[in-house]
């Protein structure tokens, strides 16, 4: 029976459905967790085809593919280093599993299946997973290690069975995306489960962008008395031993290293910068191109992008029209050059124009209204794609949660592109956000440290200039009243008369539910971005377009 046990914990990036590039990476890992004396290695949940597969996983060819990673992976364990448990999926009586692996001896010496599948939010496990059944601890080098896999310590069913039947240290494989204010959701979970088993339980989180989904990593180490021995830092890969010495009371890991949390602006910062870098990255886009208005949307953005990555690969473009102010010019044009990034400038004047001769003999007779206003929109989204098409980068569009929410966006216009990373940020978190990034120099940034966003882009009103004199609140409530509105509406699901008792106008609550609803067609067309909050569009809070209930009925 040994005393003394040394487990790597592998905080990486896969890259999904790149199975031999994730074997790659996961046998370097290893390499690394030999040379330091490891006698087990963790990789996190569903490692070796990337998380969340979707419907991806129901392949056969890539559930064959990942099967034979794993065993390869098993093979190079009979070197005498340490073994591993790597997530995988895996089928076992004709039935797909969301398993973890253990590799030892050159083989796999035995699977462990995830419990309690998730079916909420980002989740759809049970469309695609067959829940596995309660498990026992497995024996990895005279060690009893009970594996629940992500969910399955959410609730104590899973920890409570691996307790019971032996279990001596808790190995917890994740894939736990990123939302604001979670951290300290998971932190209370794990001392849940720690307090009520009394065992340890090491909390391994992936980290790096999927689509819409971050994950932050942020894994952890806590004793059975309660206590940190280590916390990994958000947002990077990390390779890190955990030792663990067995005494009268069980298993206890020697203190390490415990990263300090991040604040939520700071959280929310990093996660758009890894949501833009690994969707660019990932899928092989050379960089981005956004339009640079001079309003706040845009330049937080731009700056997100080139701290993600890179001047060199962002380029701004300035598409005025006649209802562009000075102001506005000025502003862009100080901002891009703050970031270093390159900057042009693109009229879309005589393209407006020759669209209303186009249109004049079919609009004769009508006033101008919001059509002549969402042409100039339209234009812009043109002008971005062309030189998207002409040179390769992708289109970043710039619209916020707030505007999202209500409609105030058009449709083939400012929507157009194919990733936003203020998608699920509501304007008075922009602002924040802005004024953060001035007094603050992100980790891993690629833009200079200081002012990036002039203090007049941040102190303005905002306004999409699509008609003289034009305001956002010509048309809208205040931000910070629509946006406790949606926060009411949206995030907590709040009915209209308890919205209302938070001190909102009925009327103004009733306008705004009726825009919530009748905007959700033009949100199904819109593109990926990072998921931040609790319900952001899409993945989580999922309406029908077709939708005549209104709460707000009374008034």
């Amino acid at each position: 029976m040994t005393d003394r046990f040394r487990i790597a914990l592998a905080q990486l990036n896969p890259l999904m459905g790149d199975i031999a590039g994730n074997l790659r990476k996961a046998r370097s890992a290893r390499a690394q967790a030999a040379s330091a004396g490891a006698d087990l290695i963790l990789f996190t949940e569903l490692f070796i085809v990337g998380y969340p597969p979707e419907d991806l996983v129901l392949k056969p060819a890539l559930q064959d593919d990942a099967r034979e990673a794993v065993e390869r992976l098993a093979a190079d364990t009979a070197d005498g280093g340490p073994a591993a448990l790597i997530g995988t999926p895996w089928v076992h009586d004709e039935k797909l599993y969301n398993a973890c692996a253990l590799l030892d001896e050159g083989r796999v010496a035995a699977l462990t299946f995830k419990v309690d599948l998730p079916n909420y939010g980002v989740f759809d496990e049970k469309r695609v997973f067959a829940p596995g059944p309660l498990p026992g601890p497995l024996n990895v080098r005279g060690v009893r290690i009970g594996v629940p896999v992500c969910e399955d310590i959410w609730t104590p069913e899973v920890v409570e069975c691996l307790s019971e039947t032996g279990g001596e240290i808790l190995l917890v494989p994740n894939g736990s995306p990123f939302e604001a204010g979670k951290e300290d959701v998971r932190l209370n979970l794990v001392v849940a489960r720690v307090r009520e088993s009394g065992l340890p339980l090491v909390y391994l989180n992936q980290v790096g962008g999927q689509d819409e989904v971050v994950f932050d990593g942020a894994s952890l180490v806590c004793n059975a008395d309660g206590k940190l021995a280590h916390a990994l830092p958000a947002w990077e890969e990390a390779l890190v031993m955990s030792d663990w010495t067995r005494g009268p009371k069980g298993w206890v890991c020697a203190p390490g290293a415990v990263v300090k949390e991040e604040d939520r602006s700071t959280s929310i910062y990093h996660a758009m910068m890894l949501g833009l870098r690994d969707y660019v990255n990932k899928n092989r886009f050379p960089g981005v191109v956004l339009g640079l208005s001079g309003g706040i949307d845009s330049a937080l953005s731009a700056c997100v992008a080139v701290d993600a990555l890179g001047a060199e690969r962002v380029r701004c473009v300035m598409l005025p029209s006649r209802y562009t102010s000075r102001e506005s010019l000025e502003d862009a044009e100080s901002c891009a050059e703050l970031l270093g990034c390159a900057y042009e400038t693109v009229p879309i004047e005589g393209a407006v124009e020759a669209l209303g001769h186009a249109l004049a003999p079919s609009f004769a007779g009508k006033r101008p209204d919001t059509t002549e206003e969402n042409i100039q929109s339209r234009v812009r989204g043109v002008m971005l794609m062309a030189i998207s098409n002409k040179f390769g980068p992708m289109v970043l569009t710039t619209g916020n949660k707030s505007e999202m929410s209500v409609g105030y966006a058009t449709l083939y216009g400012d929507m157009c592109g194919g990733y936003n990373v203020l998608k699920d940020v509501y304007k008075t978190e922009v602002f924040k956000l802005s004024r953060w990034r001035n007094a603050h120099h992100p980790k891993g940034a690629l833009a200079p440290k200081g002012r990036v966003i002039p203090e007049r882009i941040i102190d303005k009103p905002p306004s999409a200039e699509l008609r003289e004199n034009q305001k956002d609140q010509d048309s809208l409530p205040p931000y910070d009243i629509l946006d406790g509105i949606l926060e009411c509406l949206v995030e907590n699901e709040m009915t209209f008369e308890a919205t209302c008792a938070k001190g909102y106008h009925p009327a103004t609550v009733k306008r705004i539910e009726q825009l919530l609803y009748v905007s959700e067609y033009k949100r199904r067309q819109a593109p990926p971005g990072v998921k931040i909050t609790h319900k952001n569009f899409g993945r989580d809070r999922r309406y029908p377009i077709t939708n005549a209930f209104r709460d707000a009925r009374d008034i």
